[in-house]
């Protein structure tokens, strides 16, 4: 046996990504997400080898479920080294720190309601700010895309661009003994988007793939579509005196948002409104935008070298929570950007128990909802919902509008996967069961049904 793969996240599951490499005695992990919504729990289970053999971790990019666990392998012995791109060593800071607020909050509250109840205490958190700025420390290695960053003469690592996020990357790792290249895909980003650069085609020569598969089983309308959805939803609801709500990730898509508003104001489309970017995280994430425009697309770029590309009047960044609960005096003509993305937390929560149960407003989706979390749950029709121990009716009109997406669809996952010629194996990865099936049925139309192959959580799979 000279190398395998073990599944450690994101297998047969859309969270918790973390895949562990070995190839003789080197031993690679590639990424380390927090699992999220009906998987959550699993991040309470230790990790299913020993962290301090491991002597490299590579970030993909910077998503909480790509990164999101990785002070909990500080905290239990990895010192090794982890290798990112310069965006992405940058964002994982506030993503961690903010992951590890969240957690002490989110656990208060649970300890209060266990109290109160009589019942056991909750877990601890996984980690807290003290962890996470100690994690920092092994931040050693940071590659530009196309840069080869070799280990022992023996293993040859390049990072090319994913186009899912800002420093987003997907991951060739060369056998240099054996001539084998595996690759792993890490987020795939959708096409003709702005700010990021489109996804770059891998080589055609890999012998081993893992490719995502969050959407492999639709194609997602174009961006110009949902930009143009987005705007009537924006002035019907102005028009009936109602606000418009858009969780949102504070990493990308609140971006994404705020140039697409950016752009609606300078032609004259966007009616008179209020609009509040109420994330702190976002607003940090967006000066990590600004001081990185060399992974702007080339639109984005030359806006940039003239303006402020996510700015417009009437934009209010809200960091003080006394100034978002004054948001809520702001009846009509309001746009909302908060997170979370998903609903399982954050700002967002208070203007929904504000502003959900009123037919007038509307609720635009423009990520995907993992199951378990309330996303998905008004997504998938929920009549009511509980929040803040009141029972709140879902009247405001509820959108998806699934071209903000940040993941590639079915279409742009078979024009990069389709580029390479004879893999000998490929993992379907990232993605929910039945997703998977309907993307490897398409697959077996031009690669062998024996190579195409859905890992378990934990499975150890020899390559060569």
């Amino acid at each position: 046996m000279e190398a395998k793969i073990a599944f450690y996240g994101a297998a047969q599951g859309v969270t918790g990504s973390s895949f562990l490499l070995q190839i003789r005695d080197h031993k690679i992990l590639i990424d380390c997400g927090l699992f999220q919504g009906q998987e959550s729990e699993k991040n309470q289970l230790p990790f299913p080898c020993k962290l301090q053999d491991i002597q490299y971790l590579i970030f993909t990019h910077a998503h909480i479920d790509h990164c999101g666990r990785y002070p909990c392998l500080v905290n239990q012995g990895f010192r090794g080294k982890v290798i990112a791109t310069k965006p992405t060593f940058q964002i994982a800071k506030i993503m961690l720190l903010d992951a590890a607020k969240v957690m002490k909050e989110h656990y208060k509250t649970l300890y209060k309601k266990s109290l109160r109840r009589g019942l056991e205490p909750p877990p601890p958190p996984l980690y807290d700010e003290y962890d996470v700025l100690e994690s920092f420390k092994y931040f050693s290695v940071e590659l530009a895309y196309h840069t080869p960053y070799i280990i022992n003469k023996e293993i040859k690592i390049t990072f090319m661009d994913a186009g899912h996020i800002l420093g987003s990357a997907f991951v060739e790792i060369i056998d240099l003994k054996k001539n084998k290249k595996i690759l792993f895909s890490g987020d795939l980003g959708n096409k003709n988007k702005p700010i990021v650069r489109d996804y770059e085609l891998p080589p055609e020569d890999a012998d081993y793939v893992l490719i995502e598969t969050t959407y492999a089983d639709r194609n997602h309308k174009t961006f110009e579509e949902s930009k143009l959805e987005l705007l009537q939803v924006i002035k019907e609801t102005c028009r009936k005196g109602g606000n418009v709500l858009i969780p949102t990730f504070a990493l990308e898509r609140a971006q994404e948002i705020l140039f697409v508003l950016r752009e609606f104001y300078e032609k004259g489309e966007l009616p008179h409104c209020y609009i509040f970017l109420d994330s702190p995280l976002a607003i940090r994430a967006t000066k990590i935008f600004k001081d990185n425009p060399e992974f702007f697309d080339e639109e984005t770029y030359q806006i940039f070298q003239k303006k402020d590309p996510f700015n417009l009047p009437n934009l209010f960044l809200t960091e003080d929570v006394e100034e978002s609960k004054a948001i809520n005096q702001v009846k009509s003509s309001a746009i909302i950007i908060a997170g979370n993305g998903t609903l399982s937390g954050g700002r967002i929560l208070h203007h929904l128990k504000n502003n959900l149960w009123r037919p007038e407003c509307s609720l635009v989706f423009v990520g995907f909802q993992p199951k378990g979390t309330l996303g998905r749950k008004i997504v998938d029709g929920a009549e009511k919902i509980h929040l803040f121990g009141e029972e709140i009716n879902v009247r405001s009109k509820v959108y998806t509008i699934n071209g903000f997406s940040s993941h590639a669809g079915q279409k742009e996952l078979w024009e990069w996967i389709s580029s390479i010629k004879d893999p000998e194996k490929i993992f379907l990865i990232h993605g929910e069961q039945e997703k998977m099936e309907i993307f490897k049925n398409l697959l077996s139309e031009r690669y062998p049904s024996e190579k195409i192959y859905i890992p378990k959580l934990n499975e150890e799979v020899i390559l060569y």
